[in-house]
């Protein structure tokens, strides 16, 4: 799939892709021998069984190509400005997951702790209410479309001022 490197920094990507992705082997890429990173900060996203009671048997994610790219590279060049993060990475899987697969990842290094812990919890924030993707659950009750959540808009608008 496509990927783009968002953000200033030689190590930031963004990627949307259909293959899962090694959280070992993207941190390496990511940290790339910078001697200023102190800390590094990750979340990886994935597939529940369960949703809002249901059973979940798969999830099938789709996106807008070349602008759901733009939408994550300008969030990193948001958290890079807010937080003084050395470089970011977020990968976002898309097509039909089971349970337990990975959705998404995101990861952040930086000088200091705080800043690569704020800035990962930013973008994932961001990412769930801004980024253009769709979901649709298969369950034993038929497909559904699913939204984000109250609660993820409530904690993606504390990061607007």
């Amino acid at each position: 799939m496509a990927e783009l490197s968002g953000g200033q920094g030689p190590t930031d990507m963004v990627s949307i892709q259909f293959e899962d992705f090694d959280l070992t082997s993207e941190v390496k890429a990511l940290r790339a021998g910078d001697a200023s990173v102190g800390a590094v900060c990750c979340f990886v996203g994935t597939v529940r069984d369960r949703n809002d009671q249901q059973s979940t048997a798969t999830l099938e994610l789709e996106h807008y190509p070349g602008m759901t790219e733009r939408c994550i590279g300008a969030l990193i060049d948001d958290a890079r400005e807010r937080f003084g993060i050395c470089a970011a990475r977020v990968i976002h899987r898309v097509g039909e997951l089971q349970p337990l697969d990975q959705i998404v990842l995101v990861a952040v290094t930086s000088a200091h702790r705080g800043s690569s812990f704020n800035a990962c919890e930013f973008l994932m924030d961001r990412l769930k209410t801004e980024a253009p993707f769709w979901k649709k659950e298969h369950t034993a009750q038929g497909p559904r479309w699913v939204d984000a959540r109250v609660s993820d808009h409530a904690a993606a608008a504390r990061w607007r001022n």
